[in-house]
C-alpha cells in the first residue's frame, strides 16, 4: 500500500495540532457552534443525535494491521468499544467526546491516517474494488489510480468548496464491487481498441432524493490524461452546479438537466483548455505504482490437500468456503471475505477485539493486507488455501465467521435514527429482524444472492435505490414506516429499484421480505437470482405476495 512520506506526516501532525487549538477555543466558549461547525466538519467530526461522530478516511479501503489496531485502540479508549465500517470504505466512531477528538486525530496521524475530506462539499474518500491486486479479473490495479486521484484531490484549492459533496469510485474488473454508476464519477479501467490502458468515464450518478445512474460520457479516456479530464469535469460542475438549492446541488442534477451529451460536450471543450502538462508525469505515476508492486507470493499448487480435507471433514468450514472465500489470481491462494453481519449484530460494526483479531490474522496469514468493502465487510485478500482452516477457526472464535457474503442477511444498513440527526426512521433494528428471520444458513443458501439495502431517510446512505430489495424508512405523523423497492443493482448490471407499494410499519417488514422470498422461490427458473427473477417476472407476483396475501 502507499506509504506516506515525511511531508505527509508533518502535515497530518500540524493539522491535528491546529484542530486541537480550535477545540480548546470551542470548549472555552470563544467559538460558537456556528463558527466551529465548518472547522470540525473539515476534520470529519459530526454532531449526531447523542454524541459527536468522527469519520476516518480509509483510502480505497486499504489498511495494514497497525492501522486496524489503531482503530481498535480508538474504539476501546475513546468510544464504546467498537467502530462502524461504512459504504465509502471508511470507519466511524459514534460516541466521541469533543475534548477527546484532538487526541484521536493525533493517534491517527501516528499511523498515517486522518479524517480530512470525510465531510463537507469536497471530493470525498475515493473508493475502489476490495479485491484489488488479488482478482484475476482486473485489467490493472485500481488502487494505483485511486491513489493518483487521492493525491490530486486532497486539499485541491479549486475544489475545496464545491456546490455539494463529490464521490468517485474506481473499478478495474468486469464484476463491479464499487457501485460505480451510483457515483458522481465512476471510472472503469479498461483496454482500448488498440490495447492502450484507459478509462470508461461515467458521470452523474447518485442516490438520495433523486436517484440517477451515471451515463458514460467518454467511452475511452487514455490513462495518461486522467487528471486533466477529471479537472475539466469538476470545473464544469463548479461553474454550473446549484449553490442556491441543496436538493439540486449534486452533479447528477446538472448532468440530467443539461443531458449527458451536452454535459460531455462542455467537458470536452473545457478539457481542450487544459494543457497536457496538467496530467501526472510518468515519473510520478511510476512512483505511485511502485507502492503497489506485485507481492511476493509463494509458488503453490492450485490444489491444497489441507484445504480440501478441512472442507470434507468440517461442514461449517465448507459453508464458509462456498460463501466467503473467492478465487485468487495466484494459485494456492484465496480471497477471504469477513462478514460483519452476524445475525442480531449491527451491520458494519466491529468490536475492538474483533479488529485486533483481524489485524493479527493479516500479519500471520494475509501478507499484512486488509480491506474494508463498500458492502460494510472486511477482506483478507491474500490467504494461502493451506491456512484458510486456521483463519476460519480464528474468525469463529471472535464471532466473525458468519458464512453469508452476498446472501440475504449480508445487509447494508445506515446508522439510521439510532444515531443520525437526519434520519426519519431506524435502520438497524429492521436489518437485525430480517437477518434473524433468515438465520438458517441452509435456507439462505437456497435463496442465493439477494442484496437487501436499508436507509433510514431519503439521503440513501444505505443505498436502498440499488438494492435487489431496497427499504426506505419514512416518518408518518411520528410513526416509522418502511417503503419497499425491488429490482435495483449497484453492480455491473446497474439499475434503480422501483417502489413496490404503500409503506409498511416496522413490525411488518421482515414478514413482507419473507413473503417476497417465497414468491421468488415459487417461480424461480434455472437457478435464477432474485434479481433475475424480478426482471423476468416483473412486480406483480411480489406485490401480490406482500399486499394481496397479507393477513
Amino acid at each position: 500500500m502507499y506509504l506516506y512520506d515525511a511531508i505527509d506526516k508533518d502535515f497530518l501532525a500540524d493539522r491535528a495540532a491546529e484542530f486541537r487549538g480550535q477545540v480548546a477555543r470551542r470548549l472555552a466558549g470563544e467559538l460558537t457552534e456556528d463558527q466551529f461547525k465548518p472547522l470540525r466538519l473539515m476534520n470529519g467530526l459530526y454532531l449526531q443525535l447523542h454524541a459527536y461522530m468522527l469519520r476516518v478516511a480509509v483510502p480505497y479501503g486499504s489498511l495494514n494491521p497497525t492501522q486496524l489496531r489503531a482503530f481498535a485502540h480508538i474504539a476501546r479508549t475513546w468510544d464504546k468499544g467498537y467502530g462502524h465500517f461504512t459504504t465509502r470504505q471508511n470507519i466511524q466512531f459514534n460516541w466521541v467526546k469533543l475534548g477527546d477528538a484532538p487526541d484521536i486525530l493525533d493517534h491517527l496521524a501516528g499511523v498515517d491516517m486522518h479524517a480530512i475530506q470525510t465531510s463537507g462539499n469536497c471530493i470525498r474518500n475515493v473508493t475502489s474494488d476490495p479485491y484489488a491486486g488479488a482478482t484475476a479479473q482486473e485489467v490493472d490495479d485500481p488502487r494505483v489510480w485511486s491513489e493518483v486521484i487521492r493525491q490530486w484531490s486532497t486539499l485541491h484549492p479549486e475544489f475545496s468548496f464545491l456546490p455539494r459533496k463529490f464521490k468517485i469510485a474506481v473499478t478495474a474488473a468486469e464484476t463491479d464491487r464499487t457501485a460505480a454508476r451510483a457515483h458522481d464519477i465512476g471510472l472503469k479501467v479498461q483496454r482500448g481498441p488498440d490495447g492502450d490502458l484507459g478509462f470508461e468515464v461515467m458521470v452523474g450518478g447518485g442516490q438520495g432524493r433523486t436517484p440517477y445512474l451515471a451515463p458514460t460520457i467518454r467511452a475511452h479516456l487514455p490513462a495518461s490524461r486522467l487528471i486533466s479530464y477529471l479537472e475539466a469535469i469538476l470545473r464544469v460542475y463548479n461553474r454550473h452546479g446549484r449553490r442556491d438549492n441543496i436538493y439540486k446541488a449534486r452533479i447528477k442534477i446538472l448532468v440530467a438537466s443539461l443531458g449527458a451529451e451536452e454535459f460531455a460536450r462542455q467537458v470536452e471543450e473545457e478539457w481542450l483548455k487544459i494543457a497536457e502538462g496538467a496530467d501526472l508525469p510518468d515519473t510520478e505515476l511510476a512512483r505511485i505504482r511502485g507502492s503497489f508492486a506485485p507481492l511476493d507470493f509463494a509458488i503453490l499448487p492450485p490444489r491444497s490437500d489441507v484445504f480440501e480435507a478441512a472442507k470434507a471433514s468440517d461442514k461449517a468450514f465448507a459453508r464458509f468456503v462456498r460463501n466467503n472465500i473467492k478465487a485468487h489470481k495466484q494459485p494456492g491462494y484465496g480471497i477471504v471475505e469477513i462478514s460483519l453481519k452476524a445475525p442480531g449484530a449491527t451491520p458494519g460494526d466491529a468490536s475492538a477485539e474483533q479488529m485486533e483479531a483481524v489485524a493479527d490474522l493479516a500479519e500471520r496469514f494475509g501478507l499484512s493486507d486488509i480491506r474494508a468493502t463498500h458492502e460494510q465487510n472486511l477482506v483478507l485478500p491474500h490467504v494461502k488455501l493451506d491456512d484458510a482452516p486456521a483463519v476460519h477457526a480464528a474468525l469463529a472464535a471472535v464471532g466473525l465467521a458468519t458464512p453469508n457474503i452476498n446472501l440475504i442477511s449480508d445487509i447494508i444498513a445506515c446508522p439510521g435514527l439510532d444515531y443520525c440527526a437526519l434520519a426519519n426512521a431506524r435502520a438497524i433494528p429492521v436489518a437485525q429482524s430480517i437477518a434473524e428471520r433468515f438465520a438458517d444458513p441452509d435456507r439462505a443458501e437456497t435463496i442465493g444472492e439477494l442484496k437487501v439495502k436499508i436507509s433510514g431517510c431519503i439521503n440513501a446512505c444505505g443505498h436502498h435505490h440499488v438494492g435487489h430489495i431496497g427499504i426506505l424508512g419514512v416518518d408518518k405523523k411520528g410513526e416509522e414506516f418502511y417503503q419497499l423497492s425491488l429490482g435495483g443493482s449497484g453492480a455491473e448490471d446497474a439499475s434503480l429499484a422501483s417502489i413496490l407499494g404503500p409503506a409498511l410499519p416496522a413490525d411488518k417488514v421482515a414478514d413482507a421480505v419473507d413473503r417476497m422470498v417465497e414468491a421468488y422461490l415459487a417461480i424461480r427458473q434455472d437457478g435464477e437470482r432474485f434479481l433475475d427473477t424480478f426482471r423476468r417476472a416483473g412486480m406483480t407476483p411480489f406485490k401480490e405476495a406482500v399486499y394481496v396475501d397479507a393477513h
